[in-house]
């Protein structure tokens, strides 16, 4: 969304500035510099400035205007519906792990969706989690964006979601940066729904323990002890740096995401940038292994600061454990 505001207001001001430069023209007044009206052009105002050559008949007579600015608004129009399939094409993205329990569960993990909508009200991002007929829905951190917060399309979220299946939640560090008043009256929103909060939290579930850790604890973690052998653990984290703490607790799974797939994903080298600038991280995205703890790093369904994925498509996750 960031982006389309972007788009939105430069394409409105290159419109109003041609008009302006006319105006200016007619009345022997100061001009705008031409190269300043390029500029703006090629830095994605090329629509509203082709518009304004045609509506204001204002550097129509110029040929680096007529043949530049049309050429751009043409290469404008291919980035953004590259750019608008990258954001929104939906994929799923299976796994089968092996922990020893004596059915299989389903698990569908949502992860980064900052406030994401596919389809009106997220109807398509539900078809695609409903088609999966998850045992459980599991949301690892970042449902909401602490730069473009939108409390009311997560709430709408995971009220269509619990219809589906049980629903547990982490905090991720964008949450972390929202906690206070309102952010508590989300939870009671949420507790009210039958969303169950699993920061810092775990349940025995007769033949498994579902483990959440929040995001602000994981530097110190102390809320609970390691688990035993006796029960195969799954553990709900953000961040999958964190791997050797997951492991010391004695998970067997842990779902993670934070990374976006590194953004940009470059054919042969992988995710270009981790959220802490790190460059290439050795993982991005799918299943590890890490003495013998399964970690799965979803892709992720939104954006963030950034605002575009590039071959890197929103993903929702699908782990078959058994």
């Amino acid at each position: 969304m960031l982006l389309v505001f972007y788009l939105i207001f430069l394409n409105l001001f290159d419109f109003i500035i041609y008009g302006v430069d006319k105006y200016k023209a007619k009345n022997d007044k100061w001009r705008i510099s031409e190269g300043f009206l390029l500029l703006t052009a090629f830095f994605g105002g090329s629509l509203g400035a082709w518009a304004g050559m045609l509506i204001w008949h204002h550097k129509t007579r110029k040929p680096k205007f007529y043949i530049t600015v049309p050429v751009l608004s043409v290469l404008l129009i291919i980035c953004c519906a590259l750019c608008l399939y990258s954001n929104y094409h939906l994929t799923v993205s299976e796994y089968n792990v092996e922990i020893g329990l004596p059915e299989e569960l389903t698990i569908v993990q949502i992860s980064d969706l900052h406030n994401q909508s596919f389809g009106i009200g997220n109807s398509e991002l539900m078809r695609r989690i409903e088609e999966q007929s998850p045992d459980m829905i599991v949301v690892t951190g970042d449902v909401i964006d602490s730069t473009h917060t939108s409390y009311s399309i997560a709430l709408d979220f995971f009220e269509k979601a619990s219809t589906i299946a049980p629903v547990y939640y982490i905090t991720g560090n964008h949450e972390v940066r929202l906690m206070g008043s309102r952010f508590n009256e989300f939870l009671t929103r949420l507790d009210e729904l039958g969303v169950i909060y699993l920061d810092d939290r775990y349940i025995d579930c007769g033949s498994y323990i579902i483990a959440g850790i929040a995001d602000i604890s994981l530097d110190d973690f102390h809320a609970y002890e390691a688990f035993d052998d006796s029960k195969p653990v799954i553990l709900l984290a953000h961040e999958p740096q964190y791997d050797g703490l997951y492991s010391s607790l004695g998970a067997d799974l842990a779902l993670t995401g934070h990374y976006h797939g590194g953004q940009i994903i470059i054919p042969g080298k992988g995710g270009m940038m981790s959220p802490e600038f790190e460059f290439f991280p050795s993982i991005y995205e799918g299943i590890h292994d890490f003495s013998g703890m399964k970690l799965v790093l979803s892709r992720g369904l939104g954006n963030s600061v950034f605002p575009v994925r590039i071959n890197d498509y929103p993903e929702i996750v699908v782990v078959k454990v058994h």
